[in-house]
């Protein structure tokens, strides 16, 4: 595990290289580059030590020695040319090996400043390596700064779902173990090593770590360190030629290779390979695929070769596809893949269902949709394919992840409850049993199993698990009724032309839309239109306690009508029969719960997800408790929504305050502070838009903090056109726009950012006054900015530079306002921790609601 003094140095060279490298990628590029470079040298060192001979710095390379390089005395200007002469020229090293030499091919320095360089160097030289496992745990901590969102669309996959994947597939030292589209090849070792455990005398003995328990907790646990003595050499060597990767982008290669290196592989095999458009590789095979493919397709779509089964030109069929076709007749995935593969009805995502269903799905694991935080929200599911099951099952096996041991916010801190054990035991349990043709039966709390003939679903093979549950497996004591059986339900009715009917005069009816129902509320209290007597005399009278359903499954929760009023056709009357038997509260939790709406969205005609009528509505099944236990659950639902409204009120009523004292100097803006503006790179010019720097506009500003933005520029842009770089420490406000209406947001810029032209950046000076400080204390003079606002041309709000740089704020010593922010802080860390109490009681009443339906019997009231 990564102790936190390699982790603060390596944080140490990026804060070191921002000024001049600030784009992250290459930062760890030039990291990589310097750790390996001092690497080769202590093991130069180490071989003379143990009385061998030296094997990178020889001959005319000995006087590129690291120890030479950092040596007291010599000059930064000598430093630097030295360096730079080193990274030109090791490539030609014949004593490196061919890894070595790739990784230091078309390196070089991209800055002239022999202080920067002296200090990074220094830094780098405080590194030690007791061994290369530990080098690799490093190395991962600075893969994860890489973490967000590539150009296609890729995502660093958390460790421990790495893991989880790989302990279902459980590969074995024969299987040759390969990952299409390997980044830097996490799947790859997260294999490696659990060959490893599983050749391990220790865990053949019955002494290795446990694997149960919470993920949060085995975070926090140093992992044991599995030699895997029971290998042979046959072994090793076998292994060593299968595990495999491919990966289109050079950087990813270089940076798998090194991560490969580093955990023991001295000739890694990973190649530069673009999986989807070239057929050079395509008769290869394996027993073992891993992967999180890329999920983005680029404009215009991939243009592959005509080999694949499935005909798109979306990345992820292709991907899946890809995988699919290149097991082994006993082969086996675990794929990541987007909800569209889940569920799209386009005829490519149904014809990759279909030929995976009937040769190759074994089971479907949903994830959270938080898994990806805090670089992305992104649901998705895990794909586990197992040809053996294919041919020997006629079941297919589906388990719901709610708890994967880490919160859903950005933080993702480690909780407590994580299902992935209890999933990864009952899905190793189902797979055994499959294989020699079981598989029917399985009911657990998180998952179930369905038959492939069911899931053929008319053709469109949809794999969402809650399509398939049946509400008619459930067990309880609960009487299952048809909604028609306790509701009279009617169509609503238009007057034509409708515009005949409106009015404005005293005695009209109001007229419902949809427009009128509140988002996220649950009753209609009033109506922005009316019609005549005559109109609501040819429409659908409702009235107060009756509920109103739109046949659009789009706005596809219910309502409670708290006026009295008319409907049109689009939307569904339901008029409770016998108050005596139903409660109104109860039955709005159940028509808006997850196991109605599945109902709704199987039944539903026109498309995938399109109208309801009311034969649908009436034919939904639902539980019907005694009158006083629904009254139960709704009070029970009741006491976790005011918890929650609390909750909500905390954070939406929240402001830091700085409380000013009068001994403090008030300091103008300008006085403490420089500023850059931002531009806009020209759309035309698409090489300024393929790089990596975060492009900052107003939509990004919605967070206090800014790491990222949902534009990337390049390189060539910063150097061609006016957007700057805000640089780390540096403020960024809005100046221009209409979601100044709102308030003048500000964000402190965590890792190097361009912005636009509505934007500019404030550079503290950090010897008067402190980012975070500077950050609150604007954010304190929203009084001010609202009174010198201006209008400008077609209507758009601005603040002029003047007002900006006038603005006063308080500078007290930097002690206090260290004090202050650290305060601040604290009372945040509170305030957020409300987030998750949300979380936490939506889960509850979630609960509640399905516990209703998992107590609900299989029977149809008489």
């Amino acid at each position: 595990m990564l102790d936190t003094d390699t982790k603060r140095r390596i944080d140490t060279c990026r804060d070191i290289l921002v000024g001049k490298v600030p784009d992250p990628k290459s930062q760890v590029e030039q990291i990589t580059i310097a750790l390996i470079y001092k690497f080769m040298d202590d093991m130069d060192l180490e071989a003379e030590e143990l009385g061998g001979e030296r094997r990178f710095f020889t001959k005319d390379y000995e006087r590129y020695r690291w120890a030479k390089l950092v040596a007291p005395g010599g000059s930064g200007q000598d430093m630097l040319n030295t360096y730079s002469e080193a990274l030109t020229n090791m490539v030609q090293n014949e004593g490196l090996p061919k890894l070595f030499r790739d990784i230091f091919r078309n390196a070089y320095l991209p800055y002239r400043d022999p202080e920067t360089l002296r200090a990074f160097l220094r830094e780098i030289n405080s590194f030690t390596y007791d061994h290369s496992e530990k080098l690799g745990d490093a190395f991962e901590y600075l893969l994860s700064v890489l973490g967000s969102q590539g150009d296609a669309g890729q995502f660093r996959t958390p460790r421990h779902i790495i893991d989880f994947m790989v302990e279902i597939i459980n590969p074995q030292k024969n299987d040759v173990i390969m990952d299409p589209a390997c980044g830097t090849a996490g799947f790859l070792i997260s294999a490696y090593k659990h060959i490893l455990k599983q050749n391990s005398t220790d865990v053949v003995n019955g002494n290795g770590a446990s694997t149960e328990g919470d993920a949060a907790e085995q975070a926090l646990e140093s992992p044991m360190r599995y030699p895997g003595d029971l290998l042979q050499p046959d072994d090793r060597a076998r292994l060593a030629r299968n595990i495999r990767g491919y990966d289109i982008s050079p950087d990813m290669v270089r940076l798998s290779l090194v991560n490969l290196y580093l955990h023991g592989f001295a000739d890694p095999k990973v190649e530069e390979y673009d999986t989807l458009t070239s057929e050079d590789k395509w008769t290869e095979t394996a027993d073992v695929i891993l992967a999180n493919p890329p999920f983005m397709s680029p404009k215009g779509g991939i243009k592959p070769h005509t080999r694949f089964q499935v005909q798109s030109k979306r990345s992820e069929v292709l991907f899946v596809d890809y995988i699919a076709e290149h097991l082994t007749p006993n082969g086996r995935a675990a794929i990541v893949v987007p909800e569209g593969i889940i569920f799209q009805s386009q005829s490519a995502y149904a014809a990759l269902r279909r030929m995976l269903v009937e040769n190759h799905l074994a089971a479907v694991i949903s994830l959270p949709a938080g898994v990806f935080n805090p670089y992305s929200g992104v649901k998705t599911s895990i794909l586990i394919l197992d040809r053996a099951v294919a041919k020997a099952s006629r079941y297919v096996a589906f388990f719901k992840i709610e708890n994967d041991g880490f919160a859903l916010g950005a933080q993702r801190k480690a909780v407590k409850g994580s299902q992935l054990a209890q999933v990864k035991a009952e899905l190793a349990a189902w797979l055994q049993a499959a294989r020699v043709g079981g598989g029917e039966g399985l009911e657990t709390s998180l998952g179930f199993s369905v038959s492939r003939e069911t899931l053929t679903d008319g053709g469109n093979y949809n794999l969402s698990a809650e399509r398939h549950r049946s509400t008619e497996e459930a067990k309880s004591h609960w009487p299952i009724v048809k909604i028609g059986d306790v509701c009279g339900i009617a169509r609503g009715a238009s007057p034509r032309p409708i515009q005949d009917f409106m009015t404005d005069a005293p005695d009209g009816v109001n007229w419902v839309k949809i427009g009128d129902a509140p988002l996220g509320g649950k009753f209609i209290t009033s109506t922005k239109e009316k019609v005549t007597p005559a109109g609501a005399a040819k429409s659908r009278y409702v009235q107060p306690g009756d509920f109103i359903l739109s046949n659009s499954m789009s706005f596809g929760r219910p309502y409670i009508m708290a006026t009295d009023g008319c409907i049109h056709d689009g939307w569904l009357l339901l008029r409770m029969k016998d108050k005596a038997v139903l409660d109104q509260d109860y039955l709005y939790l159940v028509l808006g719960s997850s196991a109605v709406y599945a109902q709704f969205e199987k039944q539903a005609t026109g498309g995938v997800v399109n109208n309801l009528n009311s034969g649908i509505v009436a034919a939904v099944d639902i539980p019907l408790p005694p009158l006083e236990v629904q009254r139960e659950i709704v009070a029970e639902v009741e006491g976790y929504q005011r918890v929650i409204d609390g909750a909500r009120a905390v954070l939406d009523n929240y402001r830091p305050h700085i409380p000013v004292d009068p001994e403090w100097p008030l300091i103008e803006l300008e006085k403490i502070a420089s500023f850059r503006s931002g531009g806009t790179p020209s759309k035309e010019v698409d090489a300024y838009w393929q790089g990596c720097i975060p492009w900052v506009s107003a939509k990004d500003l919605k967070a206090d903090l800014i790491s990222d933005a949902q534009l990337h520029i390049s390189e060539k842009a910063v150097d061609e056109t006016a957007t700057q770089i805000a640089p780390v420490g540096s403020i960024l406000v809005l100046v221009r726009g209409m979601g100044l209406a709102n308030g003048v947001p500000f964000g402190e810029v965590l890792s190097p950012c361009a912005f636009n032209q509505d934007l500019k950046a404030i550079v503290p000076d950090t010897d008067v006054i402190l980012p975070r400080f500077m950050a609150h204390a604007l954010r304190q003079q929203s009084a001010y900015f609202a009174r010198a606002m201006e209008t400008a041309a077609h209507g758009t709000l601005k603040i002029n530079s003047d007002t900006l740089r006038s603005v006063k704020i308080p500078a007290p010593d930097l002690e206090t306002q260290t004090s202050i922010v650290a305060e601040i802080e604290a009372e945040q860390a509170l305030v957020n921790g409300n987030r998750d109490l949300i979380a936490r009681f939506e889960k509850k009443i979630d609960a509640a609601i399905a516990r209703v339906w998992g107590e609900a019997k299989a029977e149809a009231a008489a």
